[in-house]
């Protein structure tokens, strides 16, 4: 644990924003940071009402390539640190949003977990078919930025519909059976999905270009 008890938050949501900051108030925890892994489509991010109501001294983070507002912008490659101990490196990871990247938490030089949004998630991954999606560029990118990372790697995703949590690279690698597909068989899949149109894009995506900032009343 960092000695100074800095921390972050990782694809916050509005909804449970002030549940999250209680928890972190018990801990004795210090927010530096409030990342997204992208603009999100289905929800609005908690990034706004955590600066604004709770922790204004915790910067707003967001990849370049979103065309978003933040007050950090990131770009692939970039280390933030986290504490005296940690780092957090920006890998960009698109194809289900042009702007999406992960966060490799790192420990002496050692990867130890992934936050992959919905690059990559537990035995599937975000769909391509909205705001500049790509399923071959998906594809490329999680296998060259994230399944090339150790097996022993938490992987961490941004939503699943199944109640889990965490996985590993090593289990996706091998299970995921959308990315374990060759990258003609997982296009082709993709292609193949037409799911519905996420029901609050419209509300979620012009506050999420600016990290969930808007006037409270």
């Amino acid at each position: 644990l960092d000695p100074n008890h800095e921390c972050v938050l990782i694809d916050p949501v509005d909804l449970t924003a002030a549940r999250d900051a209680e928890i972190i108030r018990e801990l004795g925890l210090k927010p530096t940071l409030l990342l997204n892994t992208h603009v999100h489509a289905d929800h609005i991010t908690g990034t706004g009402v955590l600066k604004k109501q709770h922790f204004p001294r915790a910067k707003s983070v967001l990849s370049t390539l979103s065309t978003g507002q933040a007050d950090v912008l990131v770009n692939h490659k970039d280390k933030l640190p986290l504490g005296l101990a940690f780092e957090l490196h920006v890998r960009s990871t698109p194809g289900h949003t042009a702007g999406c990247v992960s966060y490799v938490l790192f420990h002496q030089k050692q990867p130890l977990m992934v936050f992959t949004g919905d690059a990559l998630l537990i035995r599937g991954c975000g769909r391509t078919d909205f705001q500049e999606g790509d399923a071959r560029v998906l594809y490329r990118s999680v296998h060259s930025e994230l399944l090339t990372l150790p097996d022993e790697v938490l992987v961490y995703p941004a939503h699943d519909y199944h109640g889990r949590t965490v996985s590993t690279i090593g289990e996706e690698r091998v299970h995921n059976p959308r990315l374990s597909k060759t990258e003609h068989e997982f296009v082709n899949l993709m292609h193949q999905l037409n799911l519905p149109y996420p029901s609050k894009i419209d509300v979620a995506l012009p506050r999420n270009l600016k990290c969930g900032a808007y006037d409270l009343e």
